[in-house]
């Protein structure tokens, strides 16, 4: 299962926005939509159906994920941890992690390249 991406690029800078209204859940499906970037990290929000979930990965960079809605364990280097909306992970470079939606739930990934 892919992620879909989402319509609508980027925001628009000096406007309000409800973000959880940004991107709507999709039966069966995880959609994004990358909402800003730089040279120097990227802010895209995720919106995942009941179950669904991203398979154990690394990345290059430190990754910040805050949940907007529902609930999700999320696994860095085999240890899980049910993160709810309001809370915040840290996800370090290089160490494997995994998602697993518990119930539908919408996120931020904030990745913070180095500089380095």
């Amino acid at each position: 299962m892919g992620i879909k991406v989402a319509e609508g690029g980027t925001l628009s800078a000096g406007r309000t926005y409800n973000v959880k209204e940004l991107l709507a859940y999709q039966d069966g499906a995880v959609i994004s939509r990358q909402l800003a970037g730089t040279s120097g990290g990227t802010v895209t929000m995720f919106a995942f159906d009941q179950g669904q979930g991203l398979s154990e990965h690394t990345a290059p960079f430190d990754a910040m994920v805050m949940v907007l809605d529902g609930e999700v364990e999320i696994s860095i280097s085999g240890i899980a941890k049910i993160v709810k909306a309001g809370e915040v992970v840290i996800m370090p470079a290089n160490e494997p992690h995994a998602l697993q939606g518990i119930t539908a739930f919408k996120m931020l990934l904030v990745m913070l390249k180095s500089t380095k």
